[in-house]
């Protein structure tokens, strides 16, 4: 391995953090603009390089100022952080690309510096809780992502955001002070905060009630940064009102790196010293997943505002995937694992059309999309696109996970396979949504159509790579499959 490869993942997080002054200091928002997009495609060049790595079966550890673990911090990469890496600073780079046109319609000219200077600091944020490998650093880092993030989606030029991030922070504030009490515990036991080290010592822990209360203060703390239902609350909102930008970024991968590090604990730290956790873990997650994807998928049915019924529809994916890690089996996880990626693809080109939708509609109701296909008709298909990859028809991403999740319910015999009746029962309404919303570009009569007018070019070229990229890991799904067969036999190791 060469000396820079070697550096790769301090890289992933240091070239956006050192970006975010030098855009603070950039006045100029078309420069500042071009930095953050540089740094943020810097890192998804180094996430690329990182994930071919790990699918070879690498896994990278970097000794921050060369001390060695436990007494230094350590970075590590192994197949599970290198698919969220590929999904955060993939997520960022796309919503870049129509980041400039979006918001400068919806931010003051002399506040975008600022902003993105946030964008980096969040992806820097972001990028961290997946490469640390010590639990105090993906605390850090949480809060770094967490404050910058409040400071995006507040940034909405709209009143409501106000209340929204206000929601938002309250609950993100209480599930980081949660976790930060179960990792205080678990120091108290073991002596260590590192990872792999807490991972061996935590087995000759005798006293299992600190433990416990541990591993429920940082499975609480993790599900409320998840947005795992009924801890969802802060996410419609933050989601609707969030410039349009910011809502295809942090939909895309804020909420699965959250999810990441609960399987890494649950799965690999508690399991090591209570043999039955991850049993515990199905009992509480499987009816807390079914009730996403229903109730969730329901409330998407119900709701009038775009972003808002495509935010309830996150909670439900979420369901699909903690279903799937509830399983407890290979083939479960490697699905719930593998429908983090393609949800990212999915949902990420259903928010940027929605941008593109934004550039000509005054407004993001349902009902504004009358005959919207007839003006729009780029922007359209590719949103029906989108909308079949969240569904899961075959022949797109969305379809590659849900199919793994219906296989492992099937292991497991009668019991599964009504286990899968509210997993089909979720994808059914959900074409019930996306149909509302193809019924009303498409059926509705058009009405004052005289403004509106395809979206613009960048906006479109960016929407649609997108979209072929729910069609191409529909069809080659080798690569997230390959990441999340790796990541979940290494959760499942005794």
């Amino acid at each position: 391995m060469s000396s820079l490869a070697t550096h790769l993942p301090v890289l992933q997080v240091v070239v956006p953090l050192l970006t975010a002054p030098l855009v603070f200091m950039l006045r100029q928002h078309g420069l500042a603009w071009a930095a953050t997009t540089a740094a943020s495609l810097c890192a998804f060049a180094v996430a690329i390089e990182l994930s071919t790595a790990a699918r070879g079966g690498a896994t990278l550890v970097y000794e921050v100022g060369a001390w060695p673990a436990p007494y230094g911090i350590e970075l590590v990469v192994d197949a599970f952080s290198a698919l969220l890496l590929l999904m955060v600073t993939g997520a960022s780079v796309f919503a870049l690309l129509i980041a400039r046109r979006s918001l400068e319609a919806e931010i003051p000219e002399q506040r975008l510096h600022l902003f993105y200077a946030a964008w980096l600091l969040a992806l820097a944020g972001l990028s961290g809780i997946v490469v640390a490998g010590d639990a105090f650093n993906i605390f850090v880092f949480m809060e770094i992502s967490a404050l910058a993030t409040y400071v995006l989606v507040a940034g909405g030029p709209r009143r409501q955001a106000l209340p929204a991030v206000f929601r938002y922070l309250v609950m993100g504030t209480i599930g980081a002070t949660f976790y930060l009490i179960g990792v205080g515990l678990i120091y108290m036991m073991t002596g260590t905060l590192n990872i792999a080290d807490m991972e061996m010592r935590i087995r000759d822990v005798s006293d299992l009630r600190p433990v416990l209360v541990a591993g429920g203060f940082i499975t609480v703390g993790l599900a409320l940064k998840a947005a795992v239902f009924p801890l969802h609350a802060w996410l419609p909102n933050a989601y609707t009102y969030a410039p349009n930008a910011v809502t295809v970024f942090i939909a895309a991968c804020s909420t699965k790196v959250s999810l990441y590090v609960l399987l890494r604990f649950d799965f690999v730290v508690f399991q090591g010293n209570q043999a039955g956790h991850v049993a515990q873990f199905a009992m509480f997650m499987l009816p807390l997943a079914i009730f996403a994807i229903v109730i969730a998928s329901i409330l998407a049915l119900r709701e009038a505002n775009l972003k808002r019924m495509l935010a309830y529809s996150s909670v439900a994916q979420i369901g699909y995937i903690l279903f799937g890690a509830g399983l407890v089996s290979a083939t479960g996880l490697t699905g719930g694992i593998a429908h983090m990626f393609n949800h990212a693809l999915a949902k990420g080109a259903l928010f940027l059309a929605v941008a593109c939708l934004a550039t000509s509609l005054s407004a993001t109701a349902v009902s504004d999309l009358a005959g919207a296909a007839r003006r729009m008709p780029f922007t359209m298909a590719a949103f029906v696109i989108a909308g079949l990859s969240l569904i899961g028809i075959p022949g797109t991403a969305g379809f590659i996970g849900k199919w793994f999740i219906v296989v492992a319910a099937l292991e497991h015999g009668v019991a599964g396979a009504l286990l899968i009746l509210p997993v089909l029962a979720g994808s059914l309404i959900a074409v019930l949504y996306i149909w509302r919303v193809v019924e009303s570009a498409y059926s509705s009569p058009a009405g004052d159509m005289a403004t509106r007018q395809e979206a613009p070019l960048p906006m479109l070229a960016t929407l649609w790579f997108v979209v072929l990229l729910n069609v191409y890991f529909g069809l080659q799904p080798s690569l997230p499959l390959d990441l999340a067969r790796s990541a979940a036999a290494r959760l499942l190791l005794p």
